[in-house]
């Protein structure tokens, strides 16, 4: 079994998941890109390698079961367990999107990824966890997923939403379901918000970089035995839900 801190972290081949890679790689961990496209994997796990980490290619679809306990099965060849997972993998809709005239299949798709696909993978990857003497679950989720700010008159999270923040605030709800399980466990499970990324979900139209982004996610994924657990964080801090 390694000794290193075993990390996956889902949609890792660009934008904030790269990041989140490179940053736990940076830390010396051996950090699992989980990618859907497989090609597309191995090319930013060749380039983190490149640049020191130990980054190897998950392939990993997280709305395809068959996919998932393949990935399940490589890390337990590879290291017998996993120490942190970072559900980072997602998809946006159109934005601005009225709820009125969204059409129900763009939802669909988004629930598809941005819920069930957290849930899939922590779930198949809960057992792997709970060989590691350090486990950490960290959910990529946003600050507009909160139903705090969003009823909150004067802050401006961008415009309606009909699909992407309501996915992101059952992401959130989710979250606090998985703490309660497992409050008696030493799994560390909690949401990050990485802030306005300028990343190809919005078309680059943010005002951070990935970087930037990422490093709440990699803070998160590094929390000593007694942090915290079932709270959404930025970098200022905890975030009300």
């Amino acid at each position: 079994m390694s000794e290193k801190t075993i990390a996956l972290v889902t949609g890792a081949n660009k934008g904030i998941g790269y990041e989140i890679a490179a940053g736990l790689g940076r830390r010396g961990w051996s950090v699992g890109v989980g990618a859907r496209d497989e090609q597309r994997g191995e090319s930013a796990a060749a380039k983190l390698r490149a640049a020191g980490a130990d980054a190897f290619c998950v392939p990993l679809d997280v709305t395809d079961d068959d996919s998932v306990s393949a990935a399940v099965r490589m890390i337990e060849e590879r290291a017998g367990r996993l120490d942190v997972l970072v559900n980072n993998a997602g998809v946006a809709g159109g934005w601005p999107e009225q709820p009125s005239t969204i059409d129900v299949e763009t939802v669909r798709r988004l629930v598809e990824t941005n819920v069930i696909g957290v849930i899939r993978v922590t779930n198949a990857m809960l057992a792997l966890l709970r060989r590691s003497a350090h486990p950490r679950i960290v959910n990529q989720s946003s600050h507009v997923a909160s139903l705090a700010l969003q009823t909150t008159p004067g802050v401006d999270l961008g415009g309606l939403s009909g699909a992407y923040a309501p996915t992101k605030t059952y992401l959130n709800a989710i979250t606090i379901q998985y703490a309660k399980e497992l409050s008696t466990s030493n799994i560390l499970i909690n949401g990050a918000c990485p802030g306005y990324v300028a990343t190809d979900l919005n078309g680059f139209s943010g005002t951070q970089t990935p970087e930037q982004g990422a490093a709440i996610a990699i803070r998160l994924a590094s929390l000593p035995d007694d942090g915290p657990t079932g709270q959404l964080f930025d970098d200022s801090g905890v975030v009300p839900w």
